[in-house]
């Protein structure tokens, strides 16, 4: 676990909630989803970094930097818990991960004539369709 991890996950806070979904009659007695809430703020992310978690929460920032994200997927705490820390985790590695820069594709003069030459022939294809006439 890197440093980043281990300052977000000692500054989560968790709290249980009543649970919709699987369960049985547990849902009605036991508060079994867990909702996270991280001050990103207090991580001090890059600010490139900071947009690309933005960009990856969407709805789950709040507009106070707080990133609320809800595990329900499972009938305990214990691993809904560890669902929802494993989700926050992979965001944060999301967001740190740069953006691969496409590369310019480089078309040699055989390359751009062929290609026309299919756009031509697309085109008659196309030309060719239509209303038909009888005169």
């Amino acid at each position: 676990m890197d440093e980043l991890s281990a300052l977000a996950l000692s500054l989560v806070e968790e709290s249980f909630i009543a649970s919709s979904g699987p369960g049985g009659q547990n849902v009605n007695k036991v508060a079994t989803a867990v909702q996270l809430r991280l001050d990103v703020f207090a991580l001090r992310l890059d600010p490139q970094v900071f947009q690309r978690l933005k960009t990856l929460a969407g709805s789950k920032m709040t507009s106070r930097g707080e990133l609320v994200l809800t595990a329900r997927r499972f009938r305990t705490q214990e691993a809904n818990r560890a669902d929802g820390r494993d989700r926050l985790l992979e965001l944060l590695a999301e967001a740190q991960n740069l953006p691969v820069k496409r590369a310019r594709s480089r078309l040699n003069r055989l390359g751009k004539e062929q290609r026309l030459q299919g756009k031509k022939i697309r085109g008659a294809v196309k030309a060719g369709r239509g209303k038909v006439s009888f005169d």
